[in-house]
């Protein structure tokens, strides 16, 4: 499949693109850069790669949980470039994507595997969401939760913790053997390996549904919650 791909759920940004066959791909700074490099760099790949857009089968985009700010560039982005070429769209878990991204990392040969997903959600908390492999396909067994560091209980057939955690929040997360924790972010070359099945499952949809999946209303502390969340990293920092 002609696919294009992008994520803007973290300060990272990934975008990438096949024809079927080969993949051009780009990994960059994303936050508040994303909003305005993320178009130049999909034209960029598409160019590269020798597609225009009309020419793909379909657009796929991290959907989040995420940063407010990139799951909002991201969604108004595939919306419009969808529309514009009369693309099916994909909105992709991110945390499916980090999964994903673990397995071909640590794992790439494993017939069965089970793991956690963990993103950093910012205020003290961390995106988690627990997911099976066998025969090929991922399912998740929870859904998507906001945790504290300290809080988290793995799943007891978890053989990964995958994510961006581990520096942010070292010291305040269970013990757990540090070979078994990999660093993952939702790249969009894991959406490409993803994308074709869920396509043929039918998950793909028009451009006017490409929406975020927001776990948190809640988008900022308050003085009084900023200052504990201060405190806590204080008191887990070793003086």
């Amino acid at each position: 499949m002609k696919l294009l791909a992008f994520d803007t759920s973290t300060e990272i940004l990934s975008v990438a693109v096949s024809d079927g066959e080969r993949v051009w791909q780009h990994t960059g700074p994303g936050a508040a850069q994303a909003s305005s490099t993320l178009i130049p760099t999909v034209l960029d790949l598409l160019a590269q790669a020798g597609l225009r857009m009309d020419a793909l089968d379909a657009l796929v985009f991290g959907r989040g949980p995420g940063s407010f700010t990139g799951l909002r560039t991201a969604c108004s982005v595939a919306q419009g470039l969808a529309l514009g070429a009369k693309l099916p769209v994909l909105p992709l878990d991110t945390l499916l994507a980090v999964a994903e991204e673990a397995r071909l990392r640590h794992q790439p040969d494993a017939t069965t595997l089970q793991l956690t997903a963990l993103l950093d959600a910012r205020m003290d908390e961390m995106y988690v969401q627990r997911f099976a492999w066998a025969a090929g396909v991922w399912t998740a067994l929870d859904a998507c939760t906001l945790c504290r560091p300290e809080n988290l209980v793995p799943g007891a057939g978890d053989t990964l913790l995958a994510g961006n955690v581990f520096k942010v929040y070292a010291g305040r997360l269970p013990a757990w053997p540090a070979a078994q924790c990999v660093e993952a972010l939702p790249t969009a070359t894991a959406m490409l390996r993803l994308a074709p099945a869920l396509l043929a499952a039918g998950h793909g949809v028009g451009a006017d549904q490409a929406l975020p999946l927001y776990v948190r209303d809640k988008v900022a502390l308050t003085t009084e919650e900023r200052a504990v969340v201060k405190a806590r990293a204080a008191l887990a920092t070793p003086t």
